[in-house]
């Protein structure tokens, strides 16, 4: 079989079967599966039982994202494992031209797609360099808003690098994620102490360490439905699991590196975004 996809159903029972219709539709030339992992804790919320197009999996107690895609990946027999959205729309042969590319580039071990929003604007979670301390800095602070071309200041966007062209870069979206079988073996997938953000970069940065490039491929296209597969992004759960995920990825990666004064900045910085998202949040008054 050439392609396992993985969608992650969390109360969302119409969206995501809306993007297995989109899947359907746009495939004619693979031979592939779709997997359902179901985190749902709303019954009216889980995914069909009798769509016979899908392997369905009931997944709780609901232990994250990267837990459920981890447990569809265990059941998937394809080649190549996609880990996809359910609030996305695959257009028409993007998934055929990712496995012939994947085919054609032995050394790509994680391939994500051009994505845009609704609006036609582009998503750049699609296309990203590592949260390190200074291409953090670099963006909390809007430089590679100022200086979008400059590649000292546009390291966490990759804003100097052509939304058009394919290219290797450090990491691409959770939404559209195809690694080979074999790359998953080696890095043993998502890890899963990362509750729900920040685990598609972690999972890049190994996939990284252990040889393998990962590619942004500029020619297929995706919807992204932005923050409707899982809670809103205003909302305080999202943004505790968004914080907690910056601060393992840098515990994880970079403390080593640095001293514990950069340390200590990093954890106040974040602990300090983290506030203010919760002001935000309650001012516009979505909660939990």
């Amino acid at each position: 079989m050439d392609l396992s996809i993985v969608i992650v159903n969390f109360n969302t029972r119409e969206l995501t079967k809306q993007t297995v219709d989109y899947v359907c539709q746009s495939v004619n030339d693979l031979e592939y599966e779709i997997i359902i992992a179901d985190n749902s804790t709303s019954r009216a919320g889980c995914y069909d039982e009798t769509d016979d197009r899908v392997k369905l999996i009931k997944n709780l107690p609901n232990k994250g994202f990267g837990n459920a895609c981890n447990i569809g990946a265990k059941k998937a027999i394809g080649r190549y494992v996609l880990f996809l959205n359910s609030d996305t729309i695959v257009q028409k042969g993007s998934l055929e031209k990712c496995v012939k590319y994947m085919d054609e580039h032995h050394d790509a071990g994680c391939l994500g797609i051009r994505t845009v929003l609704p609006d036609a604007a582009f998503d750049h979670g699609c296309k990203r360099g590592f949260p390190t301390p200074w291409n953090s800095l670099c963006y909390v602070l809007g430089l590679d808003k100022l200086f979008p071309k400059d590649k000292r200041f546009g390291g966490y966007r990759l804003s100097y690098l052509s939304n058009d062209e394919t290219c290797e870069v450090d990491s691409v979206s959770g939404a559209f994620m195809m690694i080979p079988q074999a790359v998953l073996a080696r890095t043993k997938g998502f890890d899963e102490s990362i509750f729900m953000y920040g685990e598609d970069i972690d999972l890049c940065y190994r996939i990284k360490q252990k040889g393998f490039k990962v590619v942004y491929y500029a020619e297929p296209v995706m919807i992204h439905l932005k923050g409707q597969s899982g809670l809103n992004t205003k909302n305080i759960t999202v943004i505790r699991h968004f914080h907690d995920g910056l601060r393992v990825f840098y515990d994880k990666y970079y403390m080593q590196q640095h001293s514990k004064l950069v340390t200590l900045l990093m954890h106040g910085a974040i602990n300090l975004h983290y506030g203010l998202s919760l002001i935000r949040a309650f001012v516009f008054g979505r909660r939990l």
